[in-house]
């Protein structure tokens, strides 16, 4: 089965410093983490992946050296260049916090590498301390929508990772800003499992897929479900599909941080079971096509 996979994580603990994966473990949204506080490099995406034929791989951004974004996607360039990676990642999605004074200059910086494709700031703000990644909803500073405009200057998508709260100022975003392609992460993140929690995520999803900017990446249903099993994301897996269609939707691993909750061959073949009856159109561009188009790899 031939697959991209265009949410994947790398990691070096021996060349660079990430403070979440070194430094005191914090409380998270997925959990206990001690088990992916190692290594991950793309020889270790190869190894777990090999049932299936992955022909390209999108890296996000992680929490990488404080104050050198740019550090991490020079490294990822390097990976990507060294013919033992096969040229993975073959896009590469990085950090800036658009509500910096210099965020002009770290895109530059950016900018400068090839495989550079988008900008991800985790946007995901909740009053709960385990849930929140941010201390202010950036979707609601002056500073940072502004900024926002930059993108389009770089040619850069942007990964949008938020809360169903947060939909309804993104959707604002997305028409504010009709030619950036935004990539929603994660499924949308449905966090509150509640059926007014699951109603107003459908809603907020529905927001969103009116921008036709907006794509879906389903993906990271392991983070807000440690135990889950294909029955219990077929909903969230479905009602994603077909919100968005599967002309605006993308599978995605989340390894290693999913690894977590499952090996990588129980996430795709979920996927695939889940899309059995779905034509081989449909699910070429849902497994691969998609991925390609969006983030132009």
């Amino acid at each position: 089965m031939i697959i991209v996979d265009p949410h994947h994580h790398l990691w070096d603990l021996g060349l660079h410093y990430y403070p979440w994966l070194v430094d005191e473990p914090v409380q998270a949204v997925f959990g206990p983490y001690e088990a992916i506080r190692r290594n991950y490099r793309i020889a270790d995406l190869r190894a777990e992946s090999s049932r299936y034929e992955l022909i390209k791989s999108v890296h996000i951004q992680t929490d990488f050296e404080p104050g050198n974004p740019v550090g991490e996607t020079a490294w990822l360039q390097s990976v990507a260049d060294d013919p033992a990676s096969g040229g993975m990642p073959n896009g590469i999605v990085a950090y800036c916090n658009l509500a910096d004074p210099d965020a002009q200059a770290i895109l530059e910086g950016h900018a400068q590498y090839p495989n550079l494709r988008g900008i991800r700031h985790i946007l995901n703000h909740h009053p709960d301390p385990v849930l929140t990644f941010t201390d202010r909803d950036f979707l609601r500073d002056s500073a940072w929508l502004d900024n926002f405009a930059l993108l389009q200057r770089f040619d850069l998508s942007f990964d949008l990772q938020l809360y169903e709260p947060q939909m309804a100022d993104a959707a604002r975003l997305a028409n504010r800003y009709p030619s950036t392609q935004i990539i929603l992460n994660h499924t949308g993140m449905p966090h509150d499992r509640t059926v007014e929690g699951i109603e107003a995520w459908r809603k907020g999803m529905r927001q969103l897929a009116a921008c036709d900017n907006v794509v879906c990446k389903i993906s990271g249903l392991g983070m807000l479900d440690h135990r889950w099993t294909i029955e219990s994301i077929r909903p969230f897996v479905l009602d994603a599909l077909t919100i968005f269609g599967s002309d605006r939707s993308m599978f995605a691993s989340n390894f290693p941080v999913d690894r977590l909750f499952s090996s990588y061959d129980l996430i795709w073949d979920a996927f695939d079971a889940l899309t059995e009856d779905l034509s081989e159109d449909e699910r070429n561009r849902l497994f691969v096509g998609n991925a390609e188009r969006f983030y132009r790899i």
